[in-house]
C-alpha cells in the first residue's frame, strides 16, 4: 500500500520538534506547553501532544495538526505548508508536468532565476563589481550581500528577458512577474530594471516575489526615480510585504517587539549590527495587512520613520490602525534629518541602541509634540493642543489609559478634569478610523488574521481550569475564601459550594455533568487531566487563575466607571467617581 506524502511527512517529523523551532516548549507530564504564538498571554495555555501529534491552545481556542500549525504560523496555504514540511522531512513531492504547473508556481520560478541572474551580474560584471564596492562603502559586508542576495541589473534592454526566455518562459510571463515592461503594440517587452542595484524582496518563507532597484548607472531612457519596484503582481503586493520579515520573524517573536524602518539598506545594516528584529515597509505606509501579519509575532512596535509622524497623514493612518489592533507603539523622535538609521548604525551602533531604548510611547510623542509646538497659555493654542492629544487618546483601547491622559492634559492646561472628559466624549473620529475585524479568518496566502479570545471565552477557560484543580486536589478548596466570590460566576460558586459540602468529587462531577447549564465546565476536563497528569505546583496556578478573574473584574469595573465619569454632570458625584476610580486603579496595580 502506497503511503501518501502527507502521511509520510507526519511519520517522519515530530510535532514537538517542529513547533519547538518556533516557540519555547516545556515538558509537562506526557505533553509540552508554551506561550501561544497566536495571541498575547503571560501564562502558557498552548499545549502540544506528541502522542496525538496535535496542538491546542486553551487561550485562543485554536488547534490542529502539524500542517495547520505551519499554515497559521507562516500565514500560508496548504500547498506551501506541504512544500516546507516536505523539505524538513526529506520527502520528495512529485513535480508536476511543466505544462500544468500553476501560473503562481511559474512566477516563483521566474523570480528565483532572475534573482540568481542579478547576483551573478553583481559578482562578475564590470559595473556589478563597482556596485558591490559602493555597497561595501555603505557598510554592507560581503556576508550581508550574500545573505540578502543583492544583485545588479545590466544596462541593456533585453538581457534578463532573453535569459528567462532561454530557460523556457514566455515574455508575457516575464511581464506578469514585473520584470519586463510592455512597450508599443507589436514591440518586444524590455527589462524593467537596467543599470540598478537590485534588492530582492522575499515572502515570509524566503521565496523571491519581487525586486527593488536603486539607480546606479544612468542609462538613456531609464526612469529617473532613485528606486523603482516590482509593480503589483500575482506574487507581490506592497501592502502585504514587510522587507526583512523572513529573517526577522524569530527575533521579533522572541523580543515581542518589531522595529520598523523605511529603507532596504536600513534593514540590512540593522540586522548586520545585531538589531535583527527590524523590518521595513516597501514604499507605503503601514496597512491593515501588515498589521495582521505583525500581530502574529509581537505586541509592540517601534517606528523609526524619517518624517514628522504627527504631520504625515499616511503615517498617522497606519499608527491609528496599529492602535486599533492593540499594539504598544513607541516612536523614535526625529533622529538627525540628514542621517538615515543605516548611517547612524554604521557610525555608532550603540547610539542606535540608545535611541531604541529611549523611544517615546505614542501618547508621550503626541503630548511632547503638542506642547512643544503650541503655547499652552494661549486659548487658541490650547484648542490645538487638546485636539492633538484627545484625538490620540480617543483611539486608545483602554479606558484606564484614556483617563490618565485626560487628567494629565487637564493638569498641564490647568483645566478641570470634567471639562476635558466632556471634550473627549464629544470628539468624533472618522467612521473608517478604526479597523473592524473581518467576518472570517480564511483568505488567500498571507491573509490569515488572528484575534485573541473574547473576555467571556477567557473567563470560561479560567473557570474550567479552576474546576479541574478542585477535582484533582480537594485540598485546594481551602485556597478559595469568600474574598474571591465577587469575581466568580454563579455557576462556579455553586460548584465550589457543592464540593465543600459533599467532599465527594465523583458524585459532584456526575451531578453537574448531567446538567445542561454546567456541561461547559466539563467539556475539556479530559484533556486537562491528560496534559497535567504529572505536573506540579497546581496551588500556584490555581491562585493565578483566581487572580486573573479578579483582575478582569476590576478592569470591567474601571471601564464602567470611566463611562460614568464622562457622562456625569453633577460635579460632586463626578469627584466621588474619580476618587473611586483611582482607588480601584490602585487596587488593580497592586499585587493580587
Amino acid at each position: 500500500m502506497t503511503i501518501s506524502p502527507i502521511e509520510e511527512i507526519k511519520n517522519r517529523l515530530n510535532i514537538v520538534e517542529v513547533i519547538g523551532s518556533y516557540i519555547k516548549l516545556t515538558k509537562t507530564g506526557i505533553n509540552y506547553r508554551g506561550l501561544c504564538p497566536f495571541h498575547s498571554e503571560k501564562k502558557p495555555s498552548f499545549f502540544v501532544s506528541p502522542a496525538r501529534q496535535i496542538w491546542h491552545c486553551f487561550g485562543c481556542l485554536r488547534g490542529g495538526d502539524i500542517f495547520k500549525f505551519i499554515m497559521e504560523i507562516e500565514g500560508i496555504d496548504f500547498g506551501d505548508a506541504l512544500r516546507i514540511l516536505a523539505q524538513k522531512a526529506g520527502v520528495e513531492i512529485k513535480r508536476e508536468d511543466p505544462q500544468v504547473r500553476t501560473a503562481r508556481q511559474r512566477l516563483y520560478e521566474i523570480c528565483e532565476l532572475a534573482c540568481a541572474f542579478f547576483e551573478k551580474q553583481l559578482a562578475e560584471s564590470e559595473w556589478g563589481k563597482r556596485a558591490k564596492e559602493y555597497l561595501q562603502k555603505r557598510g554592507i559586508s560581503s556576508e550581508s550581500i550574500k545573505k540578502w542576495r543583492l544583485g545588479y541589473s545590466p544596462d541593456v534592454w533585453y538581457g534578463l528577458s532573453d535569459f528567462l526566455v532561454g530557460k523556457g518562459y514566455k515574455r508575457e510571463e516575464v511581464v506578469k512577474a514585473g520584470l519586463a515592461v510592455s512597450s508599443q503594440k507589436g514591440s518586444i517587452p524590455y527589462d524593467r530594471f537596467r543599470g540598478r542595484i537590485i534588492f530582492p524582496i522575499f515572502d515570509i518563507n524566503s521565496q523571491v516575489i519581487g525586486f527593488a532597484g536603486r539607480v546606479f548607472k544612468k542609462v538613456d531612457g531609464d526612469e529617473t526615480a532613485k528606486y523603482i519596484n516590482t509593480p503589483q503582481s500575482l506574487l507581490y503586493d506592497k501592502s502585504r510585504v514587510l522587507y526583512g520579515l523572513n529573517n526577522a520573524k524569530i527575533s521579533i517573536r522572541k523580543k515581542n517587539e518589531c522595529v520598523i524602518v523605511e529603507g532596504y539598506t536600513d534593514t540590512i545594516l540593522a540586522h548586520q549590527a545585531g538589531f535583527d528584529n527590524t523590518v521595513s515597509v516597501s514604499g507605503t505606509a503601514l496597512t491593515s495587512n501588515h498589521l495582521d501579519i505583525l500581530k502574529r509575532y509581537a505586541d509592540s512596535l517601534v517606528l523609526a520613520f524619517d518624517m514628522d509622524v504627527a504631520g504625515d497623514s499616511a503615517t498617522q493612518r497606519g499608527i491609528h490602525l496599529a492602535q486599533s489592533y492593540g499594539f504598544n507603539i513607541r516612536i523614535i523622535e526625529r533622529y538627525e534629518k540628514e542621517k538615515d538609521p543605516a548611517d547612524i548604525i554604521v557610525e555608532d551602533p550603540a547610539k542606535w541602541q540608545k535611541m531604541l531604548e529611549g523611544a517615546s510611547s505614542i501618547m508621550e510623542y503626541y503630548f511632547n509634540f503638542a506642547f512643544s509646538n503650541f503655547d499652552k497659555s494661549n486659548p487658541q493654542d490650547q484648542k490645538k493642543i487638546g485636539a492633538i492629544i484627545l484625538s490620540a487618546a480617543k483611539r486608545l483601547q483602554s479606558k484606564i489609559e484614556q483617563a490618565y491622559w485626560v487628567q494629565r492634559l487637564a493638569q498641564e492646561l490647568k483645566i478641570k478634569d470634567e471639562v476635558v472628559f466632556e471634550e473627549l466624549q464629544k470628539l468624533e473620529l472618522p467612521k473608517d478610523d478604526f479597523l473592524q475585524p473581518p467576518d472570517s479568518n480564511e483568505g488567500e496566502i498571507g491573509e490569515t488574521v488572528f484575534y485573541p479570545a473574547s473576555t467571556e471565552q477567557r473567563k470560561k477557560l479560567l473557570e474550567e481550569r479552576i474546576v479541574f484543580f478542585l477535582l484533582k486536589e480537594p485540598k485546594y478548596l481551602n485556597l478559595i475564601d469568600e474574598s474571591y466570590y465577587p469575581f466568580l460566576s454563579p455557576e462556579l460558586k455553586r460548584i465550589i459550594t457543592r464540593l465543600k459540602e459533599s467532599g465527594d468529587q465523583r458524585a459532584v462531577l456526575a451531578d453537574f455533568s448531567k446538567d445542561e447549564g454546567y456541561k461547559s465546565f466539563f467539556v475539556d476536563l479530559k484533556f486537562w487531566f491528560e496534559i497535567d497528569e504529572e505536573s506540579q505546583g497546581g496551588d500556584n496556578e490555581l491562585r493565578r487563575c483566581l487572580a486573573s478573574l479578579k483582575e478582569m473584574k476590576l478592569r470591567e469595573d474601571l471601564d464602567k466607571m470611566c463611562q460614568a465619569i464622562q457622562f456625569e454632570k453633577d460635579e460632586q458625584k463626578r469627584e466621588f467617581l474619580i476618587k473611586e476610580f483611582n482607588k480601584k486603579a490602585k487596587e488593580l496595580h497592586q499585587k493580587i
